[in-house]
């Protein structure tokens, strides 16, 4: 249980809270590529930490993140003409380019100088693995943009399926660590089978345990954390322990344990106090990796069928997302189509901001709260002016994975070596031979 001051702490990001400001020491997804991928486009509206904001690509293919309001008289750019490399205002005509410099003027005299004295907010801006980031921290000190631990080259093929959900993004964020669910909530989708481990086919993720009730361990890093939920396999119960490894990115970003086909991620940008975009990964080599529609389909996340031009859910508390009572009869345990449709249903109903002061926590519960003891004592460290967790040196390393496998009971998980699915040996040796893990 939380305090409700400690659960403003953790949950809220706008303005001056503290974890809005930890946040902003870490580059943020804005907008996906996709959604501003034409150069003269249409501008996008976008909205990251409570702050509203304008994307677009200009005619040279530069993506500018800018205030979405004109620095003249406050009206929306989202409506400007995107040409010549600016967007222009259609009020008044003044326009910028993509560092916010004020180009033209057309509603002043030209020999005033105005337009010199005006710099528009513009944010940095990185492209990266699909997806347009920006830099909100402060503007004197902009980072090295370091790629994702979920797009660790320019060629990783990165398919993401992006949902707007009205909820904050802490309890989007537990869902993602909370490995006990899975064997109740996604039971239908994610279904026991005597397999070697977590295996992938075009319906269904298959897992070598019926075992619902994960023994968990913690591993401690200052960029966040490792856990592991032990389960009893199906095959060798008795010599062997079936672990799934998850990993948790300070401040918003989780690498879930892979299939045999493709790692999995997903990253929770807070886009207010009650709203997140939550972004579902799947990442690796392009010869296993499904194509985003694929993606967007297995998942039932696709734009115009289960979601409106902005990506917000068709399915939802009013039309109980679509929830078949008879598919439930016939034996599907939630009767809701897709499993992170399954996940939003019990995020969205816990309220806008959930209220952990009512809540009753048990022993599958403690990377739940890990996260939230880790990120509350962040959120104070940035408050009495300490760095924000995993930034500098205690950024997360190079090659730091999470994954699944059937281990000897012998073996330790913490030690075990964990590569990405397509990027190593590891992918195709057997469990019973641990090396040691990257030291992170």
């Amino acid at each position: 249980m939380l305090t409700t001051a400690e659960n403003d702490l953790l949950c809220r990001v706008v303005g001056s809270a503290p974890m809005g400001r930890l946040m902003r020491q870490h580059w943020t997804p804005v907008c996906l590529t996709e959604e501003v991928q034409e150069p003269d486009g249409a501008p996008v509206k976008a909205r990251v930490y409570g702050e509203d904001l304008v994307v677009f690509r200009d005619t040279a293919g530069k993506v500018g993140v800018l205030d979405e309001k004109c620095p003249h008289r406050g009206a929306s750019l989202v409506y400007g003409r995107n040409e010549e490399c600016g967007l222009r205002c259609i009020y008044h005509g003044w326009k910028m380019d993509t560092a916010g410099n004020v180009l033209e003027m057309v509603s002043e005299p030209e020999s005033s100088g105005f337009a010199q004295k005006v710099k528009h907010k513009a944010y940095p801006v990185k492209e990266w693995g699909g997806i347009v980031w920006g830099w909100f921290g402060p503007q004197d000190a902009v980072p090295e943009f370091t790629p994702p631990p979920w797009a660790p080259t320019a060629d990783t093929r990165v398919s993401i399926a992006k949902v707007i959900l009205p909820c904050n993004w802490a309890q989007v964020l537990e869902g993602a660590i909370d490995s006990a669910h899975s064997s109740s909530l996604h039971s239908s989708d994610m279904v026991p089978a005597r397999v070697q481990g977590a295996e992938a086919t075009g319906q269904k993720w298959l897992r070598p345990s019926t075992d619902k009730m994960p023994r968990l361990q913690v591993q401690h890093h200052p960029w966040g954390f490792r856990y592991a939920a032990i389960r009893r396999p199906i095959k060798d119960a008795a010599t062997h322990d079936y672990v799934r490894s998850t990993v948790f990115v300070a401040p918003f970003s989780v690498l879930i344990p892979p299939n045999n086909l493709y790692n999995v991620a997903n990253v929770n940008v807070p886009v207010d106090d009650e709203t997140t975009a939550f972004h579902f990964i799947a990442w690796g080599s392009a010869a296993t990796v499904p194509e985003t529609l694929t993606w967007r389909k297995f998942l039932g996340q696709m734009v115009g069928i289960d979601l409106d031009s902005r990506y917000r859910p068709l399915r939802n508390a009013e039309n109980n997302y679509w929830q078949d009572r008879q598919a439930m009869k016939a034996g599907n345990y939630t009767g809701i189509t897709g499993f992170p449709n399954q996940d939003v249903a019990m995020w969205v109903s816990m309220g806008p901001i959930a209220d952990r002061s009512k809540e009753r926590l048990g022993a599958s519960d403690v990377a739940i709260v890990e996260f939230r003891k880790q990120m509350i004592e962040a959120a104070r460290d940035v408050e009495n002016g300490r760095p924000a967790i995993g930034t500098g040196a205690a950024a997360i390393p190079a090659g730091v994975s999470s994954y699944q496998a059937v281990l000897p009971k012998t073996v330790d998980w913490r030690t075990y070596e964990a590569i990405p699915i397509g990027y190593g040996a590891a992918t195709d040796r057997h469990a019973d031979e641990p090396s040691p893990t990257v030291d992170a």
